[in-house]
């Protein structure tokens, strides 16, 4: 799979950790829509776990690049409610980091602003709020999260659906 990574259109990209709790939400929605029939052959999904800087690094760095970038991850976000699905630019990414190799790190942010500023990569970023994350591994999203891979997944391949 990773030797589609150049050669796909799109790029949908699952952030987390499965084994802290809610943090596992990236990672559900890849496995939902994997479970997917109908994705478009130029789609390429992958779990990145808490590797995802390696990949965006790799890109950067690559000739050839995907049109479009679509990460999914969860966020704790002030004022939302847990589950909600909702997309936040680039820029609102998080300070705060879950996992010493999150995507709310600096560097992985800076990556994602310079894919976005210097080519022409359309970036979405999926985030689901979430409900907590546990202080020791507990693996399972809480019955929101749950709710939300759904959620999540119906709008990544209606966003796919357009872009035919």
């Amino acid at each position: 799979m990773i030797e589609d990574l150049f050669e796909k259109s799109v790029l949908v990209l699952g952030c987390g950790n499965i084994l802290l709790g809610d943090d596992g939400f990236g990672p559900a929605v890849i496995e939902c829509l994997n479970r997917e029939k109908n994705l478009p052959d130029d789609v390429l999904v992958m779990d990145m776990g808490t590797s995802i800087r390696d990949i965006l690094f790799d890109i950067t760095l690559s000739e050839k690049k995907p049109e479009m970038i679509i990460i999914v991850d969860a966020v704790d976000r002030p004022g939302r409610k847990p589950g909600e699905v909702f997309e936040i630019p680039v820029e609102e990414i998080p300070e705060n980091k879950t996992s010493d190799f999150s995507l709310h790190q600096h560097p992985t942010v800076n990556m994602l602003a310079e894919l976005k500023d210097n080519y022409p990569i359309e970036i979405k970023i999926v985030v689901a709020q979430m409900e907590t994350i546990p202080e020791d591994i507990a693996p399972g999203l809480s019955p929101a999260m749950h709710g939300a891979v759904k959620t999540a997944c119906k709008k990544i391949l209606r966003e796919l659906s357009t872009r035919r």
